[in-house]
């Protein structure tokens, strides 16, 4: 199994977990009226969220997180699903992800090389994991996390990543409930 595969399984396992999850529940736009609904994504951050995503899922004998339009997703996602407390988070993790490359690098997030961004988003997911281990209920979401599972979310829900990285068949069409299944099979999007 590749990377894609098992990011590609986790991401199905994962789903009802996500942070903010509720929103698939309750159809997302927040009904939150303290939400900071005033929130906006300039053109720049989304470029930056597209570099972060494509930095997690790069484009390899299947599209990239770029390609999915992670940025535009995830700025969408954020501003009509996630409550003011998480959108505060997200967008001020978006600036400690940058401070946290110029700290390592010495350059800014998009200034980095490719490695230099893979090394620095492992070392903000060791600590988000480290966080998450000592996390209490009411302690508030790790920004990085929320990167992540948004990246993921926005890339296997699009048309590339349910196309492309994963089988995908049009539904409706008849219920097979055993299918056989090969070594190295994709994972179904339907």
């Amino acid at each position: 199994m590749n990377r894609r595969e098992a990011i590609s399984s986790v991401a199905l396992l994962l789903g009802g977990t996500l942070i903010g999850a509720e929103a698939f529940i309750s159809g997302c736009k927040t009904t939150d009226k303290n939400a900071a609904s005033g929130i906006n994504f300039s053109k720049d951050d989304i470029a930056f969220l597209n570099e972060v995503g494509e930095t997690i899922l790069p484009a390899t004998a299947t599209p990239g997180a770029k390609e999915a339009k992670v940025g535009e997703f995830m700025a969408v996602y954020v501003k009509d699903c996630y409550d003011e407390k998480d959108q505060t988070i997200f967008v001020e993790g978006l600036k400690k992800l940058d401070d946290a490359s110029k700290k390592k690098s010495g350059k800014t997030f998009m200034d980095s090389t490719p490695t230099q961004r893979h090394d620095l988003l492992v070392d903000l997911d060791k600590e988000a994991k480290d966080y998450q281990k000592s996390k209490k209920d009411t302690d508030a979401n790790h920004y990085f996390r929320m990167v992540k599972e948004l990246t993921l979310l926005g890339f296997f829900t699009s048309e590339v990543g349910a196309t492309k990285a994963l089988r995908y068949v049009a539904v409706p069409g008849k219920y097979e409930g055993c299918i056989p299944y090969k070594k190295g099979d994709k994972a179904w999007a339907t």
